[in-house]
């Protein structure tokens, strides 16, 4: 399962700025307590992995330029490379898992769809029996990182049952993961696209990597994900396009040529086709974007 990479041009947090302060934490990972009213006006990204638990929570969380309504028992999860802002309410209380990028690649396949269906669907609401086994490990892995002689091993065993929990509610939750879960082919193509994306958009080269046809393949996404394979395809590179747009620090140009777009032109009539405004339109909406 390949991790989203930022890029190079982009700004990022690192994981270090979190650091100072911080009591329950090791290199791999690091437990914050949400506790009360926070803000981020202006949206940021992590080289790092982030997983949110929030228990009695109000507020709203904008990821990747779409806003999530913040509510009691939901995880909210961030992989690297995804921009966010929010501003959480008075009276919240939450438990935030910050995660280097070499550890979380040790337990990321207990995640076990691919990465873009998370980034689709960032928010996942949990059952009872859910909140409370993760609130268990979260609260076990805040224990086991204050302990003087704490366990790596141990904790990476806590962050997969973490991992499998998510996934489990995410599969229950949304039709998208279920077809995944039994569809290996349509699950393969998904991770295909998260792969090459930037370099290749036409069916015909995933159907090839599938060894079926590109009919056929376009005949199993919309059977049963209602959408063409295409559509697929074009859904990731505009998800990538937003947070390149929205961070600010590549022209429009720079944009087209890093999705893999020859033509500036060519990307500009892509992003409104898909999204109904142009690039110049979308950042101008973009409160985080510094002229």
């Amino acid at each position: 399962m390949q991790i989203p990479l930022s890029y190079d041009s982009v700004p990022i947090m690192s994981i270090q700025e979190f650091r100072k302060g911080q009591l329950e934490g090791r290199t791999e990972i690091l437990f914050n307590k949400l506790d009360g009213e926070r803000h981020i006006d202006e949206s940021h990204k992590h080289d790092f992995f982030v997983i949110i638990l929030f228990d009695r929570a109000s507020g709203a969380h904008n990821i990747d330029s779409q806003d999530y309504i913040i509510r009691d028992r939901e995880v909210h999860v961030l992989f690297p490379g995804q921009m966010h802002k929010w501003n959480i309410h008075a009276g919240t209380i939450g438990y935030q898992l910050m995660v280097e990028r070499t550890f979380f690649e040790q337990f990321a396949p207990y995640f076990r769809f691919s990465f873009t269906n998370y980034q689709n669907n960032p928010v996942i609401k949990l059952t009872d029996h859910a909140f409370s086994m993760l609130k268990h490990e979260f609260t076990a892995i805040k224990e086991e990182l204050k302990a003087p002689d704490s366990l790596i091993d141990l904790i990476h065993a806590r962050a997969a049952v973490i991992a499998a929990t998510v996934s489990k509610q995410a599969a229950n939750l949304f039709n998208e993961f279920k077809v995944y879960q039994s569809n290996p082919r349509l699950a393969r193509f998904n991770m295909l696209i998260d792969e090459f994306y930037k370099e290749q958009k036409s069916v015909s080269f995933y159907a090839e990597k599938l060894h079926i046809s590109a009919n056929y393949l376009n005949v199993l996404c919309k059977k049963d994900l209602k959408v063409s394979a295409n559509q697929l395809i074009h859904q990731r590179v505009t998800i990538e396009a937003k947070r390149l747009l929205q961070s600010g620090n590549l022209t429009i140009k720079e944009t087209a040529y890093e999705l893999g777009f020859s033509d500036h032109a060519y990307f500009s009539n892509f992003f409104k086709a898909q999204t109904g405004i142009t690039p110049t339109e979308f950042r101008k909406k973009d409160k985080s974007y510094k002229h």
